[in-house]
């Protein structure tokens, strides 16, 4: 008998990137970055390959590395980079490595010294998000740098990319701008004799909506968990998390109780109280106390009173409840049941927060539609 659960739907996952891949003429990287979303990096991994994905994505070496120790011997890009990292490993893995500055270069020179084959680098241009990659300024200077490390056979330029900021908002003036300014990147490249085989910008909002974009490889994340990242779409997306949890205790309250921390929710009459044994420890967010949506005895209620770390608390009314009953907190909505859009809107946050919330806690992780 489980407490708790988190049940992620491989299949969901597979169907997904298959959406996507027909959706589009570029290779596609399926980005399992943060443990995969919450889902689990390396199921999520092998289902978005069984389904087609040519790439994976992910920030830091250690989540490269894990792939690559899990048998994952597909392309992989890594690009959120500290200095002091033993990006030899990295290299003698062969995992591509995102650069955007010149001591990242450096660095990236030693590494392929170090493992005794030239590092495979994607070279970052900062299209106007002002976070990773080298300014316009700077993008000039990188690009000769790597030219001559190239020439000298010290690294394999492999890529040139950026990252959108509003793409989520199809139509937003910005996404023109950063895509001239990405033009202009990819000239300045080619000037400074450099020919990438893989020129990408695209990530799930782009992939989905804006293919002049596309360029040889797409990046989609959120989307290849079926979830859109644009409010009020779903693009035939099927989300693939649900999280659940079993009523711990139930009891009878008179009117004008008290509920949880702090007392910010009280009934308004005599009712049944259920005690759910999830909390802020397991990714509930504390924002969403009196307002959390949930699922109970086919009903939709509202989380009563605070979050706890451990638990929450549902007023049921008179509605019977008992120890053992399933609460949903949220799925595919399928069945009129919340979803992690409804958490987003009820925390005042966005979808892709609430399912990585869910990763490497102390709620089990359950997978269906698992492959041999």
């Amino acid at each position: 008998m489980w407490q708790a659960e988190v049940r992620v739907d491989l299949d969901a996952i597979r169907e997904n990137v298959s959406r996507l891949r027909s959706g589009t003429g570029a290779e596609l990287m399926a980005v399992v970055k943060a443990d995969g979303y919450g889902h689990g990096m390396v199921p999520a991994a092998r289902a978005a390959l069984d389904a087609g994905a040519d790439w994976l994505g992910v920030c830091t070496l250690d989540e490269a590395l894990t792939l690559r120790r899990a048998g994952l011997d597909v392309p992989v890009l890594a690009w959120l980079l500290a200095p002091g990292l033993p990006l030899h490993e990295g290299v003698a893995a062969g995992v591509d490595l995102g650069v955007a500055s010149l001591p990242q270069l450096a660095e990236m020179v030693e590494a392929g010294r170090a493992a005794g084959r030239p590092a495979r680098l994607h070279l970052k241009i900062d299209t106007g998000l002002a976070r990773g990659g080298a300014t316009v300024a700077d993008w000039p200077a990188l690009l000769d740098a790597a030219a001559k490390a190239q020439a000298d056979g010290l690294v394999e330029v492999v890529g040139v990319w950026s990252h959108f900021v509003y793409a989520d908002s199809p139509g937003h003036p910005t996404i023109d701008r950063q895509l001239a300014v990405f033009h202009e990147g990819i000239g300045m490249a080619e000037q400074a004799g450099l020919r990438p085989r893989y020129r990408h910008l695209a990530n799930s909002a782009a992939t989905l909506t804006r293919p002049d974009t596309h360029f040889d490889l797409v990046r989609p994340g959120l989307a290849v968990y079926g979830l859109s990242p644009v409010a009020g779409e779903r693009y035939g997306l099927r989300p693939a998390m649900t999280a659940r949890a079993r009523v711990m205790l139930t009891k009878r309250v008179p009117a004008g109780s008290g509920v949880s921390y702090g007392h910010t929710y009280t009934t308004e009459r005599e009712a049944n109280l259920a005690v759910v044994p999830l909390g802020y420890a397991d990714g509930v967010p504390r924002h969403a106390s009196n307002s959390g949506p949930v699922q109970l005895g086919g009903k939709r209620r509202t989380i009563s009173g605070r979050v706890c770390m451990d638990q929450f608390v549902l007023d049921c009314g008179d509605d019977p409840v008992a120890a053992g009953d399933v609460v949903t907190l949220f799925g595919d909505g399928a069945d009129g049941g919340p979803t992690a859009d409804d958490w987003a809107e009820a925390a005042g946050t966005i979808n892709y927060e609430i399912v990585t919330r869910f990763g490497g806690t102390r709620v089990s992780r359950v997978y269906d539609g698992e492959r041999p």
